[in-house]
């Protein structure tokens, strides 16, 4: 069977699928920092032999731990001569603009550890000086010194020609072969300076820190016989090897929250929905990206810690398009100096906790507060609850406060969670030009369910689908996924005066290399399937927008019709388009997918309307603008497909429980997933 682990904030979940497509789940504590334990015990917990794993799939949030705690190893760059603050200058524009004692990220690597040789490139990838390799070794030897385990090298123009980089690399694993290299060129041959040396920097940064990890999981996995494919989840909804991902782990930076996109966008092709938002609440977070049309949208422009008040770091690698926020089931209410009522960022984790857990957490989370409106059940938890310990927590940290009841302080704090993730949705819908009402909300997540309803009422979203194994979904999406490598290459060539043939060689390039890449993973070419983009703007602007374009040759009417593509999409983005300005393509982007077979997904053997007889119990819930209303509550695992459940309901499951609103319905589809029409 096919078996996925995701390593989250709270849990490690994990989902498989057996050869007949029928899906289990199991949930497990996570264990920082030996996160590879957490795995071991969640596959002990579903009882799995490790002879019976063919394939396996991790998640993991080693990689983005390990850059914001700063936890990675000492680094050192060597770069071209008159370069090495690259780092520090960084971008001029800063985001607290009128804030006179704003400060730019501090580098990751101090300027004594960046390291200049005599080299260059021009732009065109032509050699104007030739490396000295003489300074190189000198370069290498200092860092040496310094104790170093790392080395970055980024040199100028080295996505253009990357000969320099290359013997660089050669040199330092011929003088010191035990230290971590990573090459700019390797990690990306997209253009930017600054973004390209601090990718190769933070690659470099995690890289011991990954391959640590990952031969700590392989020798564990081994050990209890699992002897199948094994594969990692990466920041493009694709999976790569264990071997690959400890060459470029800087691509596993969003490894675990982007497999729930992938796996709503793959729901939506089952269903018969191409229009998505997927909306992921974990126990820290919520998470949130679009879908349009299918397709599942990838950026380049991703940066760790960016807010509006800091710069943050740019990784110029591919990363789906996601916006996360601290809001999730176990983020902490608090007042603020004015006297405000805030939730999040701050999180009780997993330990603590919420007050609910029982392990000594003392301050108010969300999930406490749906505990007292009877959204959450305290018979649905592992452990037993004290309902007083958590009214008195909200009692005193919130109610006394504002000087109401404990019930009302727990729908006020559901308000404003809800309120800082709506503005998160409207951040990848309405602020890119998309109307929420053309699409389904696919929520998931331990809290996705509780919050999606009243969410959607505010978007004008009409229909909402909590999948099947909604709280370990992201696990589930990585069941789903194939192998997937980008190759971007800046190509900067004006379309008036293109040279169709040249374009073609530049593509037919980039294929062969993936073809050349996938060959040494042991995939076949004919498992091998591509998809192309161009990033084009027009001439004088800035910044670029992506444009699908056809696989195969390339003739001069397609180039016509990408070209109205690329007018049209920058009208959806930036609501102009000026026909008849000159364009350009900025870079050529490759995605090549390794196929893999994967068992169809079973429908459920029940069929016909059993709402009665899944019928737990009732109970009174506390609604916005409607109070205390009595509820019936119903047992997930005993809904048959076709049953249909008008609101207002609850329905509660081993990690989840989905809230049904007054005057939404809710149907249960073939395979399983709850299908809630809003009523807007």
């Amino acid at each position: 069977m096919r078996i996925a682990t995701d390593i989250g904030g709270t849990f490690t979940d994990l989902v498989y699928l057996d050869e007949n497509g029928r899906i289990g789940t199991a949930k497990s504590d996570t264990t920082p920092p030996n996160f590879e334990q957490g795995v071991l015990d969640v596959i002990k917990k579903s009882e799995i032999s490790g002879e019976a794993i063919s394939t396996f799939i991790h998640g993991t949030t080693v990689i983005i731990n390990a850059l914001t705690e700063r936890k990675g190893v000492k680094t050192g760059l060597i770069t071209t001569k008159g370069f090495r603050d690259v780092l520090e200058i960084a971008r001029g524009n800063r985001p607290d603009l009128f804030n006179v004692r704003y400060e730019k990220p501090t580098p990751f690597i101090p300027r004594h550890l960046r390291l200049e040789v005599s080299e260059r490139m021009n732009y065109k990838g032509e050699v104007v000086t030739e490396l000295a390799v003489d300074e190189v070794k000198a370069a290498v030897e200092q860092l040496r010194n310094e104790g170093v385990d790392a080395i970055a090298v980024s040199f100028l123009h080295a996505y253009a020609n990357s000969n320099h980089e290359k013997q660089t690399v050669d040199i330092i694993k011929e003088v010191w072969p035990e230290v971590a290299v990573t090459a700019s060129s390797d990690v990306t041959k997209e253009w930017r300076e600054y973004e390209r040396s601090s990718t190769a920097v933070l690659n470099s940064y995690v890289k011991p820190i990954a391959a640590s990890y990952i031969d700590k999981l392989e020798e564990k996995l081994s050990a209890i016989d699992v002897c199948g494919n094994k594969y990692i989840m990466q920041s493009n909804s694709g999976t790569t090897t264990f071997e690959q991902s400890k060459e470029t782990p800087i691509n596993m930076v969003e490894s675990g929250p982007v497999a729930g996109i992938f796996g709503a966008a793959t729901l939506g092709k089952i269903i018969g929905e191409e229009n998505i938002i997927a909306f992921d609440i974990g126990g820290t977070t919520a998470k949130c990206s679009l879908i349009d049309k299918g397709e599942v949208k990838v950026t380049t422009e991703y940066k760790i810690e960016h807010n509006d008040r800091n710069a943050g770091y740019p990784i110029k690698v591919p990363v789906v398009d996601i916006v996360e926020i601290g809001n999730g089931g176990g983020s902490i209410a608090w007042i603020d100096d004015a006297g405000s009522l805030k939730v999040g960022p701050q999180s009780a984790g997993a330990l603590p906790g919420p007050v609910a857990y029982g392990k000594g957490g003392e301050n108010p989370t969300t999930t406490d507060a749906n505990l007292v409106t009877g959204r959450l059940s305290a018979k649905n938890f592992q452990n037993e609850v004290n309902m007083e310990a958590v009214k008195h927590a909200i009692q005193e940290k919130v109610a006394n406060h504002f000087d109401i009841s404990v019930e009302d302080a727990a729908l006020g704090i559901i308000r404003i969670a809800n309120s800082n993730m709506l503005n998160a949705l409207k951040l990848i819908s309405v602020r890119k030009g998309y109307d929420p009402r053309e699409f389904s909300l696919v929520a998931f997540g331990g809290g996705g369910p509780m919050h999606a309803m009243a969410l959607a009422k505010e978007l004008g979203v009409k229909r909402v689908i909590i999948p099947i194994a909604a709280s370990v979904f992201s696990a589930w999406g990585m069941l789903m996924t194939d192998l997937r490598h980008d190759y971007i290459q800046t190509y900067i060539r004006r379309v008036n005066g293109l040279h169709i043939d040249e374009l073609n060689t530049e593509l037919t390039s980039l294929e062969d290399g993936a073809y050349i890449q996938y060959a040494a993973e042991g995939m076949k070419q004919e498992q091998v399937v591509f998809s192309r983009y161009a990033d084009m703007r027009y001439l004088g602007q800035e910044h670029s927008v992506k444009v699908p374009i056809p696989n195969g040759v390339i003739t001069e009417e397609q180039m016509e019709e990408i070209v109205r593509r690329f007018h049209d999409i920058h009208e959806q983005h930036y609501t102009f388009k000026l026909e008849g300005a000159p364009t350009e393509i900025v870079n050529l982007h490759l995605t090549a997918f390794g196929l893999v077979d994967k068992p169809e997904l079973a429908k459920l053997d029940r069929a016909g309307d059993n709402a009665a007889e899944a019928l737990k119990e009732g109970r009174s819930v506390l609604f916005e603008e409607v109070g205390w209303v009595d509820t019936s509550v119903y047992d997930r695992e005993v809904l048959n497909a076709g049953t249909i459940i008008h609101g207002p309901a609850i329905v509660e499951e081993v990690s989840s429980s989905t809230v049904v609103y007054p005057g939404q319905t809710l149907t249960v589809d073939p395979y399983g997933n709850l299908i809630v029409e809003t009523g807007v």
